[in-house]
């Protein structure tokens, strides 16, 4: 009976365990990301890890990039659009994937040229998003990019990750993973 006893107390620490590990590792859903949240406590995203927040001034909000990967980069852009702007209001989401092409990632001029893969809409905690993607081509070289768009309380957010191309396909997952974290927190 004592043996009996010992052998499901085993048995019963090893499934503690195992449940204990399991929750640790991989069963997490923001494994392998840290969590970003602006000093306002307004936003927030995740990132992945081993990725170091950089100093720009004059562009992006925030902005990360890969330690190993540097040109691996992950921003936010804010942008103000007005207090009763809805994102409907600024376009379907191939409009507005279009006009963030011309405007941004490759206006005339700057010898980039790009094409918007895909633009899908996205209702996510009372918010609308415009999830777009991009392939870039630079003159020394192609690069993917993906982004999200959405508006609250008057300002455009646009979080963007890019890379290059030859990255694209084993960074793809945890880019998606990124730009679908972004979240308003108040």
């Amino acid at each position: 009976m004592l043996g009996t006893f010992r052998s499901w107390m085993s048995l019963g620490v090893t499934l503690l365990l195992v449940v204990f590990l399991t929750s640790c590792g991989g069963g997490n859903l923001a494994s392998g990301f840290n969590s970003f949240q602006s000093t306002d406590g307004r936003y927030g995203f995740l990132y992945p890890n081993g990725w170091t927040r950089v100093a720009v001034s004059g562009g992006p909000k925030v902005v990360f990039h890969d330690l190993i990967n540097s040109d691996e980069t992950l921003s936010l852009v804010v942008s103000e659009v007005g207090a009763d702007v809805e994102l409907e209001e600024l376009g379907s989401p191939e409009a507005v994937g279009e006009r963030l092409m011309l405007e941004v990632i490759a206006p005339e001029g700057t010898g980039r040229e790009a094409d918007l893969v895909a633009a899908n809409k996205r209702e996510d905690f009372d918010h609308t998003f415009y999830d777009l993607e991009y392939s870039v081509h630079l003159q020394d070289r192609d690069r993917h990019e993906l982004a999200t768009v959405v508006v609250d309380r008057g300002y455009l957010y646009t979080l963007a990750a890019s890379t290059n191309e030859i990255r694209w396909t084993k960074v793809r997952n945890i880019f998606e993973r990124s730009i679908t974290s972004f979240r308003f927190l108040i």
